[in-house]
């Protein structure tokens, strides 16, 4: 795939409104989806998985979520960071920078990503947890001036265009955190992903990582990163560190196509990475001693898959076509559990929690938060024994056989 130019980058926009008007996937309708709520499910007669709620606030299309504990963040166009407890709205705070693409929360900090290309940290009010304040801006105002004082800190952006290789120079369009080393990684449009330190507020490292837009970065547990790119390709990165310094090396590409690569997730144990792309397949590597080889493709979109996210067993795609696939893996198979439909727009972000109050030893379930650019939010309760969509058809039509015609995983393909 050729690579987009410098003038063709620079003219880019992020308007996602011709989404609105697409159709909904053919598969949107579930038999388990609700809507129910909670307190009318039992284990005996009630589907497992279905609509708890939604919540809406007509001011813009839902960009990104963070959820912790019991609480809830939303990023939307409007310049409002709301917060979520018990379905109702909490609190709110405001940046000065409009579309909040990115929210990810790391102990009492929450970090945001932008359009503008900032990461802008916040903090909670120790004597009212409903109140949110602004302590600092990645880069910080004092890194920008030591650095611009340098030439040697300045790097070719476009094309007759150099700016400091701390700061982004385009959208911001993902953060992950590396809770266990301090560390914060952010994707943007400027084809770079950056390395922060939390602790002081330090860039440590500006990779180039692609030769477009990267849409997505992911950091493990066992020191690798994943990136994903409008040009079509994702990249294995390993983590390196000497003393107080961090380098990053790339060690494998897994992935080479024409589509651009939106979304990426990895499991909890790193054994399994996920990659979403524009033509809606869901693309998955697995661990093999020191490599990752591919083991198939998950079919269940029709238009573009926009997030990822996984939890446990579960894995969930959100769609342009408006839904969400909830996928079970067992081995290195994935069965479609159910497809969560509901939203009128494109599913632009998910969060998954484990669901604390309602799971038990024989039923593991987890609450799922979908963001849409319809301008709502939509929660849903998935348990991860539920029966897949292919012995759901069996038991409807009395335990007899016949072809489900059903989507599954693609058997694996080594290449």
């Amino acid at each position: 795939m050729s690579s987009m130019n410098d003038e063709e980058l620079e003219n880019r926009t992020s308007n996602f409104s011709s989404y609105d008007a697409c159709e909904g996937s053919p598969m949107m309708m579930s038999p388990w989806n609700g809507p129910f709520t909670k307190n009318e499910w039992s284990s005996q007669n009630i589907p497992q998985n279905g609509l708890i709620g939604s919540l809406v606030r007509e001011e813009g299309h839902i960009y990104s979520l963070s959820a912790k504990d019991d609480l809830l963040y939303t990023g939307s166009d409007s310049k409002n960071i709301r917060v979520w407890k018990n379905m109702e709205e909490f609190s709110a705070f405001k940046s000065n920078s409009g579309l909040v693409k990115a929210i990810i929360i790391c102990g009492e900090k929450i970090f945001t990503g932008h359009q503008d290309g900032k990461i802008r940290v916040w903090k909670t009010s120790q004597g009212d947890a409903s109140v949110h304040r602004r302590s600092g801006t990645l880069p910080t105002f004092m890194d920008i001036l030591k650095s611009s004082i340098l030439p040697r800190n300045y790097i070719e952006v476009k094309r007759n265009k150099t700016a400091l290789w701390i700061k982004h120079s385009d959208a911001i369009s993902c953060l992950s955190m590396c809770e266990e080393h301090g560390l914060l990684y952010s994707a943007s449009w400027d084809r770079t992903f950056k390395v922060w330190r939390i602790e002081n507020s330090k860039c440590l490292e500006s990779v180039k990582a692609h030769d477009d837009s990267v849409n997505s970065v992911v950091s493990s547990v066992d020191g690798m990163v994943y990136t994903g790119s409008a040009d079509g390709t994702v990249k294995a990165w390993k983590r390196a560190s000497r003393g107080r310094s961090v380098r990053h090396e790339l060690v494998q590409t897994l992935l080479k196509q024409e589509c651009a690569v939106t979304a990426l997730a990895v499991d909890k144990s790193s054994l399994v990475v996920y990659g979403g792309s524009s033509d809606g397949l869901v693309n998955f590597w697995e661990r093999e001693t020191n490599e990752l080889n591919h083991g198939g493709v998950l079919k269940g979109h029709a238009l573009a898959v926009l997030c990822l996210a996984v939890a446990g067993n579960l894995v969930f795609s959100g769609s342009a076509d408006k839904n969400i696939c909830v996928w079970r893996r067992e081995g290195n198979v994935h069965s479609c559990l159910s497809v969560l439909s509901g939203h009128t727009g494109p599913v632009k972000c998910l969060a998954v929690e484990e669901d604390k109050k309602d799971s038990t030893a024989n039923d593991q379930r987890c609450v799922v938060y979908s963001g849409s650019l319809d301008k709502s939010v939509k929660v849903w309760s998935v348990s991860e024994n539920s029966p897949d969509l292919e012995q759901m058809a069996v038991m409807q039509q009395g335990g007899g056989g016949g072809d489900f015609p059903g989507w599954g995983t693609v058997p694996s393909i080594k290449y």
